[in-house]
């Protein structure tokens, strides 16, 4: 699996004369706007604040450096805009320094990094992307030398050392956190030969398959000293989310193959359909939160991926349940399109609610902002691609005249503070995500489906494209 001529070639088939090309050129610019404001002003710094034209470090990668650059590498490569990957190429090359001293987020330098250094290899077949992929996926071993090895949050990239977030109920690992490594370190293993890689993330599923479910349900805080749940909070938003993602991926990316995971993400979707899911009062599905027992009506921008998820495992469910579980996909993609269409904006809150006769909205200030989060036009992507119907590409549409209108500044892209003002105040962070996922999304909603075959490629949390492995899945798990 070392070199990239063993995968599907990309077609960059020109799309259909009646899109034209001007729809995919109008994605074009808007990632080279993007890009050459972070060159410009934040090179080798994590994000561009655009507003004050500079550069954000932020204290979630540990000393690491260019998260931005890492994380445009397959979007710049897919779009071709050549001159500007190879810009990013160059910097990696020359200035991306692993030895490096702080707190990193376990999780987030896994999927934006270690993520995006494995697509970029994967796509290119240039080494410098796999050799930094592989050391720095060493450096976050020692976050697995727990009791139960399951790993805590917090990585010091330097000495080693790990902890659990301040902020995590009773020192626990987070379900999100530790069920986002899987796609990523069976490909480190693959890629070095090294099966330790692939024997960390498969002792964490040995864990949770242990572990007894509450309702069959997977609570997000775990001990990673006890291997038992700490609270019964169940969240399909942040915390839960890309566990069960990663769950039907990593049946997708072992040729279907991991027949464990595909029973995981069956049952855990049955549960959440039983406990969690609920119609409102308007006819709108949505997926609840679950404290103990007691549901909480509101459903987060985060959870807006499970539309797309839902659909890629509809594919593969049986006949009777295959149309069951596009439809519920289908609704939930329409709720969270709801959730923009309502505001004033035409973009979506960070959460919304359905209770006291509000739906779809968000109630709370707090929950007002939209910080460029991916998760709607990435369902948009995946129901397109499921179900040919146009909405979905309309739907896209209107995020990208609102991102245009909004988000747009003198010298990149930001986040706005209030999605049902017109008159937003902008937050001055143009998240790395917005170049890795939100425009890549809307890129491939608008390309013809060989453009990253589903059949041939499943993205990472952080929608960096990971070949399926159609040969020796077995020896990578065994």
């Amino acid at each position: 699996m070392g070199h990239s001529h063993s995968f599907p070639e990309l077609k960059f088939r020109k799309l259909s004369v009646l899109l034209s090309t001007s729809i995919q050129f109008f994605f074009l610019q808007m990632m080279k706007f993007a890009w050459d404001n972070y060159k410009q002003y934040a090179l080798g710094k994590n994000e561009l604040r655009p507003l004050t034209k500079n550069g954000h470090i932020g204290n979630m990668f540990g000393g690491l450096r260019g998260a931005t650059v890492v994380d445009a590498l397959d979007t710049l490569y897919i779009m071709e805009l050549e001159e500007e990957f190879q810009e990013a190429k160059k910097w990696v090359e020359k200035s991306f320094d692993l030895n490096v001293n702080g707190e990193a987020s376990l999780f987030e330098v896994n999927i934006r990094y270690i993520g995006g250094l494995l697509a970029a290899y994967y796509l290119t077949g240039e080494e410098v992307f796999k050799s930094k992929a592989l050391e720095l996926g060493e450096k976050l071993l020692p976050a697995f030398n727990t009791p139960t090895g399951i790993p805590r949050g917090v990585i010091n990239l330097g000495s080693g050392m790990s902890w659990s977030w301040g902020w995590a109920s009773a020192g626990s690992s987070i379900l999100a956190e530790f069920g986002t490594l899987h796609l990523e370190f069976l490909h480190l293993s693959e890629l070095s030969g090294n099966p330790v890689f692939a024997e960390k993330v498969m002792n964490i599923r040995k864990v949770l398959n242990r572990v007894e479910k509450p309702q069959g349900l997977y609570p997000n805080f775990l001990s990673p000293v006890t291997g038992n749940w700490v609270q019964h909070h169940v969240s399909i938003g942040g915390l839960g989310d890309s566990f069960y993602e990663y769950l039907i991926k990593s049946w997708l990316m072992s040729d279907k193959k991991d027949s464990e995971a595909k029973k995981m993400y069956d049952d855990a979707l049955e549960a959440i359909e039983k406990h969690l899911v609920k119609k409102s009062a308007g006819g709108l599905t949505y997926i609840a939160e679950w404290r103990g027992g007691i549901l909480d009506h509101k459903m987060g921008h985060l959870a807006c991926f499970s539309g797309g998820m839902i659909a890629l495992g509809a594919e593969h469910a049986g006949e009777e349940r295959k149309q069951h579980y596009l439809d519920l996909a289908a609704e939930i993609t329409n709720t969270c399109h709801e959730s923009y269409a309502r505001s004033d904006t035409k973009l979506g809150p960070e959460a919304f609610r359905f209770d006291a006769g509000t739906e779809a909205m968000a109630t709370r200030l707090s929950e007002r902002y939209y910080i460029l989060r991916p998760e709607v036009v990435e369902s948009y992507m995946y129901m397109w691609r499921l179900t040919h119907d146009p909405k979905y590409r309309q739907w896209g549409w209107e995020v990208v005249k609102a991102l245009e209108k909004h988000c747009r500044v003198e010298a990149g892209f930001s986040g706005i503070r209030d999605v049902y003002t017109t008159t937003p105040t902008h937050d001055n962070m143009q998240q790395s995500f917005f170049l890795a996922e939100t425009l890549k999304y809307l890129y491939l909603l608008f390309c013809e489906d060989d453009v990253l075959s589903l059949d041939d490629w499943v993205f990472n949390t952080e929608a960096h494209p990971l070949p399926v492995n159609h040969t020796n899945f077995k020896a990578s798990v065994q």
